[in-house]
């Protein structure tokens, strides 16, 4: 297959990549570096360094390289940021998803995998953990608005021009390659702080949970996804609760770090409880995270 992967130069796109061209599949890279790095990019890939909200330099690509499947990766994915300016993150997730959902009616895309969001989806609602895709989107950031607004962007063109979708809703994802300097990933970002004998900050009281799921598993799904998977939303998680005391004392462990974290005041616009049901995942596609929270922390912290 032709395939077009967008944020190919960020954490998880460039995984998804390398999966894709290991399987023999024909991969070209969209990506402006905003937040990717160029030598994230596999040598087999070509590579555009493009906005996605550019619908000129977008169509040229789409044109030379015909792809079959387009996997939409390309975000500002900051939630603090978003809160602090909005205009960027909606204009790149939603303006710059509903460009390429033209671009993939207009030229006959046979599928659109898109990367969405699970905790900043659902919100803080009193809902059961873990939560379902029937449970109601409750975004309390203009990320997660974001997002919503892409999904429902990509399910409009899909039904209008005819071409099949399929979105993922991502847990929290980590490992090797994840930016340790963004706001984002904070296993990468507390793994490296710790490394190197600095105190890494905990926001809130430590009691806050996230739903963590290591790369490996999720480039699998974007792998099944190729053909299995026909205009649905699957949550990608483990259904289990993490909370950042215990992700801190994770990595201490690995990183034989002997201080204690320091606190500071809740982020708005951060979820307090995140964990996803994947239960239509393995239903529909036959997925099933494989590497547990602790394997996963040990693989990441030998690469910082």
């Amino acid at each position: 297959m032709n395939i077009l992967v967008t944020g190919g130069a960020g954490f998880i796109g460039s995984h998804i990549t390398d999966a894709y061209i290991k399987k023999g599949h024909r991969v070209s890279v969209v990506d402006d570096l905003t937040t990717g790095f160029r030598k994230n990019v596999n040598k087999k890939a070509r590579f555009y360094q493009i906005d996605i909200r550019d619908n000129e330099a977008l169509r040229t690509v789409i044109k030379r390289e015909k792809p079959d499947i387009i996997n939409h990766h390309a975000a500002r994915a900051a939630v603090t940021e978003s809160i602090k300016n909005p205009i960027p993150t909606l204009e790149v997730n939603v303006l710059g998803t509903a460009n390429l959902a033209l671009l993939a009616g207009e030229y006959g895309i046979k599928k659109f995998i898109f990367a969405s969001t699970g905790g900043a989806m659902y919100g803080m609602g009193p809902f059961k953990k873990p939560v379902s895709e029937k449970t109601p989107e409750n975004p309390i950031s203009p990320y997660g608005l974001s997002k919503q607004l892409a999904e429902q962007t990509i399910a409009y063109y899909a039904g209008t021009a005819c071409f099949e979708y399929l979105i993922f809703r991502y847990a929290n994802v980590f490992g090797p390659r994840q930016n340790p300097k963004g706001e984002a990933g904070v296993i990468a970002i507390f793994g490296a702080l710790m490394k190197h004998g600095e105190t890494p900050t905990i926001f809130g009281d430590g009691k806050k949970t996230r739903d963590y799921v290591y790369i490996n598993d999720i480039v699998a799904a974007n792998v099944i996804g190729l053909k299995r998977g026909v205009n649905t939303t699957l949550n990608l998680g483990w259904e289990k609760e993490t909370q950042d005391n215990e992700v801190f004392r994770t990595l201490a462990m690995y990183t034989k770090f002997t201080e204690q974290p320091l606190y500071a005041p809740h982020r708005n616009g951060e979820v307090f409880r995140c964990s996803l049901n994947a239960a239509k995942a393995a239903e529909t596609i036959g997925w099933k995270p494989k590497t547990p929270f602790q394997k996963g922390v040990a693989k990441t912290v030998r690469t910082l």
